[in-house]
């Protein structure tokens, strides 16, 4: 009996040592869905980047044009649940502004099939393959919006990179695209039961525009962008969420050593802060 419970203690104390040094791994081996994303990693491991491939996860197929970028985001949207939230209602309505190549949305159907979403996407080439993955996952309660979510409906310059870093800040590839006041928008819905802003840095002027339009939102994810050369408004964000009656957690994955040296993160000469903010009511 003393050699058993001796035997249970070395097994705690090692997995106890394990999930301290590898929590990350721990993690990820110890959750169903964090499996199933290294088998992902396991099976991808050679595909080139920044071109166009179709991967699979959980029986999932999407096309992407950057294997690292699908690797990010599902890591974050199904292994991680960043988008998950609790519905009260079995039809939710869901609004995604940045859907990218469509992993979120997916994810949204996938967990509420009965839910209405719409998504908007500003870059005409993410937008078809947005559409492509929906179909291909035969995805079909979503409307698709191809236009910006913006402070006007006259339209705005939107440089496209051909991944997840398309925006309005972005100086290449510049294009007059068609945009939405995303004010009106929020105006069409009595309630909304998450909202997702993933709009690289036009989180910004666009909920300064809304900031008397979000008080029949119930959840919101908000990734906020602070570019080099603009100013940092994290504070009137905040202020955005509390005027509106939100509670909120904040996150990062950037995780800094020396953050008074090191202004910018893994090589990014764009953005100097990234921010994942979760509010709610």
């Amino acid at each position: 009996m003393r050699n058993f419970g001796r035997c249970l203690l070395y097994v705690l104390l090692v997995k106890t040592l394990f999930s301290f040094l590898f929590t990350d791994a721990y993690r990820l081996l110890s959750n169903p869905n964090g499996r199933k994303f290294l088998w992902l990693l396991l099976t991808s491991a050679g595909t080139r980047r920044n071109q166009t491939t179709t991967l699979t996860y959980d029986g999932l197929r999407f096309q992407t044009p950057d294997s690292l970028m699908f690797f990010w985001q599902v890591k974050e949207i199904f292994v991680d649940e960043s988008y998950a939230f609790p519905a009260t209602s079995s039809e939710p309505v869901i609004i995604d502004c940045g859907s990218n190549i469509g992993t979120s949305v997916v994810y949204f159907s996938r967990y509420y099939p009965k839910a209405r979403i719409i998504a908007f996407e500003a870059d005409a080439a993410t937008a078809r393959t947005l559409r492509y993955n929906l179909t291909a996952n035969g995805v079909a309660n979503v409307e698709v919006i191809e236009k910006a979510v913006w402070t006007d409906n006259e339209g705005v310059d939107f440089g496209s990179a051909g991944d997840d870093v398309s925006s309005v800040y972005v100086a290449t590839n510049v294009n007059h695209v068609p945009s939405v006041r995303f004010r009106d928008v929020l105006k069409q819905y009595p309630r909304i039961d998450m909202l997702k802003i993933d709009i690289e840095g036009a989180e910004n002027p666009v909920l300064a525009d809304c900031r008397y339009a979000l008080g029949h939102v119930q959840n919101l994810f908000i990734e906020y962008h602070a570019y080099i050369g603009q100013p940092q408004t994290l504070p009137e964000l905040l202020d955005i969420l509390k005027d509106s009656g939100f509670r909120y957690y904040i996150d990062t994955a950037q995780h800094r050593t020396k953050p008074l040296v090191n202004r910018q993160y893994r090589g990014n000469t764009v953005m100097d802060l990234q921010l994942t903010i979760f509010a709610y009511r």
